[in-house]
């Protein structure tokens, strides 16, 4: 490896654990009401360097233990149901059509209180964190449920030519722009303003679809359709020519076709990004972060966005550069390009892993709520029922992280074994990216063991 490139390397890692090792004591709590999970005493440093030192004795013990035959084995194990779904496909679009018109309806219509309107509780309990979670468990099922693609195939398209030089990026800024939406605005408290940023998106996606066409704008721009995608390929289901097949979990993440170019390589680690600062926001760092900011003269309304991008750019710009120095310490003729190409898979199951974290103990907390409300949506319960966490339920965040961050070391050893010939080239490829992903690691276990804090200013 480069010189330049350990030393750059090794200073974002010192400027990630300066944030991180000096935090104090790590209350660890589960899911996204993290409060109500129970605390768990550890010393900070301590229980980092632990999350971390495991990730890499999984590199390690995977290097010495594991050969070709053993990793071809394991991936090319798989069963095929052979099912065709085509008339089921057609109904649940229906329903989930439905659902979508149910949502702006209750939205603006429905009791404005967050616990009992059923829009709030369907999007965000239902759909954002128990949904999405079955799509990277269980498989990608949204091609079945997608009400924006089954109303764009039900009307003819213009079929315009998608100017091809814009690719993936389009889905990128999305997705960003999704978040930061999500976090600056009251959307989880606010049903009307729901409703109408569902019926905004609901245009601007029909409108896109109606001009490029449902196959291209699906494939190309949504970031919701591209999410789902991506996050499919983790899960041990996978949807093929010849019916679902059942496989290992992330096994699909070694197809090198799955992102073919830059634009795809910066939406995966725009999704890692996303999930980490949807979580870092509510933290109390980031509450002195920003007061200190806007004490200083920083307007208050640049502080998220500048904070979104800032944090974008150096989660991928540490990407890229292990992608560089990976081709320094493998010596290999493949350009840094090829190898980010290759290894950006390996990055979702990390994502998978903290999305689940963060989320479960909102979903297991809201769902009695969520029932009750969907049971009578304009006249739920005035009291709905909630789940009060056990103590030890935030340890669960803390392993979702770990067995996250363990797959996407698996993902990048098949992977290495597939690109490099040699064994001890395949192994020496990984020794950037592994410590990219031990910091990774790091930061998400602070981030999921940081006491919850309300965002500032918004």
């Amino acid at each position: 490896m480069r010189r330049s490139n350990v030393r750059t390397l090794a200073a974002a890692g010192t400027a990630l654990l300066a944030t991180t090792l000096l935090a104090g004591t790590a209350l660890a709590h589960g899911g996204g009401l993290r409060a109500a999970a129970g605390t768990l005493s550890v010393p900070t440093w301590l229980f980092l360097l632990t999350g971390g030192g495991v990730v890499g004795a999984s590199f390690l013990l995977a290097s010495f233990v594991t050969d070709r035959a053993f990793i071809r084995a394991v991936h090319s194990w798989r069963r095929v149901a052979g099912m065709r779904l085509d008339g089921v496909v057609t109904l649940t679009r229906v329903l989930s059509v439905a659902a979508l018109l149910g949502v702006v309806v209750v939205g603006l219509e429905g009791p404005q209180s967050m616990f009992r309107n059923a829009a709030i509780l369907f999007v965000w309990v239902g759909w954002w964190a128990g949904y999405v979670a079955t799509v990277y468990l269980v498989g990608n099922s949204w091609p079945a449920l997608n009400p924006w693609r089954a109303v764009s195939e039900w009307v003819p398209s213009l079929d315009r030519a998608y100017p091809e030089q814009l690719g993936a990026w389009p889905s990128v800024v999305g997705l960003l722009a999704l978040v930061w939406l999500e976090v600056v605005s009251p959307l989880a408290d606010d049903p009307r303003l729901l409703a109408w940023v569902v019926v905004g998106y609901s245009v601007i996606t029909l409108a896109g679809a109606h001009v490029f066409g449902p196959d291209r704008w699906f494939g190309s721009v949504d970031p919701v359709a591209r999410l789902f995608r991506y996050y499919g390929r983790v899960a041990p289901i996978q949807r093929g020519e010849d019916g679902l097949a059942v496989g290992p979990p992330g096994a699909a993440l070694t197809d090198a076709r799955l992102a073919d170019g830059r634009d795809e390589v910066a939406f995966v680690v725009a999704i890692l990004w996303v999930t980490t600062y949807d979580g870092f926001v509510g933290t109390p760092l980031w509450v002195d972060v920003a007061q200190a900011a806007v004490g200083v003269g920083v307007p208050a309304v640049v502080l998220y966005p500048v904070a979104l991008l800032a944090g974008y750019a150096l989660f991928l710009g540490v990407y890229w550069l292990a992608a560089r120095s990976a081709r320094e310490t493998a010596e290999t003729y493949l350009t840094p390009d090829a190898i980010a190409r290759r290894f950006a898979p390996s990055l979702l199951p990390i994502a998978a892993g903290y999305h689940l974290a963060h989320f479960l103990g909102l979903f297991v907390s809201l769902s009695p709520a969520l029932l009750a409300a969907l049971s009578n949506p304009l006249n739920p319960p005035i009291n709905p029922s909630v789940v009060v966490l056990p103590s030890w339920f935030g340890m669960l965040a803390v392993a979702f992280v770990l067995l996250g961050h363990l797959l996407a070391v698996w993902v990048a050893h098949t992977s290495a074994y597939e690109v490099f010939p040699g064994r001890l080239q395949a192994v020496r490829s990984q020794y950037p990216f592994v410590v990219v992903m031990v910091l990774y690691t790091m930061t998400s276990l602070w981030i999921v063991s940081a006491p919850s804090a309300e965002p500032p200013f918004v």
